[in-house]
Order: C-alpha cells, then structure tokens, then sequence
C-alpha cells in the first residue's frame, strides 16, 4: 500500500534538515539534499513500522483500529 506525506526540507548551514508535516517526531538531516531524502523515508518507515508493532501488542482487545478522514 502507498501513502503520500508531505516532506519539508530546509537548508541551515551546510546541512538540510527535514521532517514530515503530518507526524510529529519524524525528522532528520543530510550534508545533501538526497541524503536528508533518503534518510527521511528511512525515518518514517521505521516510525510506522514501530506504531503498528505497539497497537498490534493488545493482548486484552482494549485498542480498536479503524480508518480515519478528513478534509483538508
């Protein structure tokens, strides 16, 4: 399955730092704009790979998964 998030990128210094606008805590930078790329596709895979590992731990059926929209 493919998602589309919106990746920001700014150049401070010598370095570009960059984060995903819509989760907070993915971030990262690169001495080039492809690495801080990569990088941030690396960081967000892992960041949801360990949200799904956390709500796939309830052993007790307290946590409900569904889908969610909304218009921006």
């Amino acid at each position: 399955m493919e998602r589309q998030f919106t990746a920001v990128f700014e150049k401070r210094g010598r370095w570009y730092i960059g984060w995903v606008e819509e989760i907070p805590g993915v971030n990262t930078q690169g001495r080039s704009l492809k690495e801080a790329r990569e990088n941030l596709r690396e960081a967000l895979a892992l960041i949801l790979e360990a949200n799904r590992e956390l709500a796939s731990k309830d052993q007790q059926g307290r946590v409900r998964r569904e889908p969610i929209l909304i218009e921006v």
